[in-house]
């Protein structure tokens, strides 16, 4: 995602006393949508200079030379024309007529955006909170708590059974025609390679061992950071799946595997990551 924005730079230093200028652009978002210009070819953010006064402008990264930065208020953004509009972040995301750099670059300000929304107020004694002066954080003034943004942290696994990469589709992706890898979120006191163990089990009844740390992405979609695990198969391979949690588990040939239309996921780059035979190879340990 955000990290995969070369040649371009993600620069994310705190910079609580930046001011935008009125070319600067801004993220305005009302829920789970952003407003953008749609000038026909090419989609891109609206500007510091239309957003009505009564607002609040927050410095949130750079990439690049341009800052960009977060309006907050709960009244929409209006132009005299018609070419800005909302649309959903998914909808931003895969829009080919958006800047790459840019498309990631929303998720990252959804994140930022939910977490300064979801603690203007302490959670321990009830304050309105302020920022810190020196670090990406929020302050309760009365009691001291100090709030960081919040990063869950997730896996993704690729289970190998020889030539074979296991497949999965989610009951909660009806309508999604392909496939993904098994996923989950790391529980209270877990290794990332104990949640690894733990998913595939509950979701595929597999035993797994060999797991090898393959990467990372940060994924501001959940507010998580996505490890990368492969692993092989300790078994048979017989699968038998948590109808709850899965509508589909197969194997599938290296050959056969065509992976994801969204080639920003870490899931497709770890099914085409395999299909070419660059899998992190199991390395014993040293005795």
């Amino acid at each position: 995602m955000i990290q995969d924005i070369a040649p371009h730079k993600f620069n994310n230093a705190y910079r609580p006393d930046a001011a935008p200028r009125p070319s600067d652009p801004v993220f305005h978002f009302r829920g789970r949508d952003v407003a953008v210009r749609d000038a026909g070819e090419e989609l891109s953010l609206p500007e510091a200079a239309i957003c009505p006064e009564g607002g609040h402008f927050r410095y949130l990264f750079a990439i690049d030379e341009t800052p960009y930065f977060l309006y907050e208020s709960d009244a929409d953004l209006t132009l005299s024309g018609d070419d800005l509009q909302y649309v959903s972040v998914r909808e931003a995301r895969r829009s080919t007529r958006m800047p790459r750099a840019l498309s990631f670059a929303v998720y990252t300000a959804l994140q930022l955006a939910q977490w300064y929304r979801d603690n203007r107020f302490c959670g321990t004694c009830g304050s309105r909170t302020g920022i810190g002066s020196t670090e990406r954080s929020i302050v309760c003034p009365a009691c001291g708590r100090t709030i960081y943004p919040r990063i869950v942290p997730a896996v993704i696994v690729g289970v190998i059974r020889g030539d074979e990469l296991l497949h999965t589709k989610y009951v909660r992706a009806r309508g999604i025609s392909f496939y993904a890898l098994v996923a989950g979120f790391t529980e209270i006191g877990e290794t990332l390679e104990e949640t690894v163990a733990r998913e595939v089990m509950e979701e595929t009844g597999l035993r797994v061992k060999h797991i090898r740390y393959f990467k990372s992405q940060p994924w501001g979609v959940a507010d998580d950071i996505l490890a990368g695990f492969y692993c092989d198969v300790d078994g048979d391979g017989e699968i038998r799946i948590d109808t709850s949690e899965l509508s589909e588990a197969v194997w599938i040939k290296r050959k056969d595997i065509v992976g994801q239309p969204d080639d920003a996921s870490l899931t497709n780059h770890m099914m085409i990551t395999f299909r070419e035979g660059k899998e992190p190879p199991y390395v014993p340990p040293a005795p």
